[in-house]
């Protein structure tokens, strides 16, 4: 289990380096630019790298935890939301200005249930009273915060209203929703390293004396 864990460290930490060059080599304003327009720079196809990687990061802290008697439920979100991040690098939104076509709803819409899947898995891990537990359920707060953020500028321009990512901080949002369901992730897998003595490692209700 514990190769499991260091492995899955060891992905997400790549992943997020290629998000970090990318980032550095793109030189776009973070602020307002969404992390998806990245795939257009020179360097885009580190982003989809980078997605691949975090996808195989959280599949291998996923399966630690089921090896360690963790709840299915945790188990089968962390999967999904790898699944997820693997189909948002695999089809790339489309650029400014352009219909939603295939691939950019595929985008949107995989990025929209791992936005949503991994707060509820940190909060069904939390709640079990893991190790970090407070830590990840601020997290976890703190995404769902960010998440509905994220979703109001597209709820503003249904009912006809226009609207830029210069009239919001939009990628900020999305970055602190990125970054803190990474936290998720890593707290969850650094729990099975750790766990608090006497309890599941997952999710598991306890059990009332009579």
């Amino acid at each position: 289990m514990k190769g499991l864990l260091v492995s899955g460290f060891a992905t997400v930490g790549a992943g997020t380096g290629a998000m970090l060059t990318l980032h550095a080599e793109a030189g776009l304003d973070p602020m307002h630019t969404v992390i998806s327009e990245y795939a257009f720079q020179q360097s885009g196809w580190l982003l989809p790298a980078s997605l691949t990687l975090f996808a195989v990061g959280s599949t291998l802290i996923a399966e630690a935890m089921r090896r360690a008697g963790g709840n299915r439920w945790v188990v089968g979100l962390l999967l999904a939301w790898g699944a997820s991040m693997f189909l948002i690098g695999a089809f790339p939104t489309d650029r400014p200005g352009v219909p939603l076509s295939l691939s950019g709803g595929i985008h949107r819409y995989a990025a929209f249930a791992a936005f949503l899947m991994m707060p509820v898995a940190g909060l069904l891990l939390a709640r079990a009273r893991i190790r970090y537990a407070r830590a990840v359920r601020v997290l976890c707060l703190v995404a769902l915060g960010a998440l509905v953020l994220v979703v109001v500028p597209y709820v503003v321009r249904m009912f006809g209203i226009p609207l830029t990512n210069d009239d919001i901080p939009a990628g900020l949002i999305q970055r602190t929703v990125v970054v803190t369901e990474l936290g998720v992730l890593a707290l969850a897998g650094m729990s099975l390293l750790r766990p608090v003595a006497g309890r599941a490692l997952a999710a598991r209700p306890a059990v009332r004396q009579a």
